[in-house]
């Protein structure tokens, strides 16, 4: 079809300036490796709690104790 060739040209021309503004945007002092590491499993030890904390528990077979345990118990 005419134009695709024009409507890719495009495309690839605005997808590279946005590379570079993005380049240019990136913030000077990026955290090292490490830290990032530590950020991520942070992270997903939150998103972790939160779903535990979220999600209903299974009903307690008798009213002993440790039959439901605590927070603290299941992480």
């Amino acid at each position: 079809m005419y134009g695709d060739d024009i409507h890719l040209r495009l495309h690839r021309i605005r997808a590279e300036r946005l590379r570079r503004e993005a380049l240019r945007a990136r913030s000077p002092r990026r955290p090292r490796p490490a830290r990032r590491r530590l950020r991520t499993r942070l992270g997903w030890t939150l998103v972790e709690v939160g779903l535990r904390l979220t999600t209903p528990r299974p009903a307690a077979s008798g009213p002993g104790p440790g039959t439901r345990p605590g927070l603290a118990a299941r992480l």
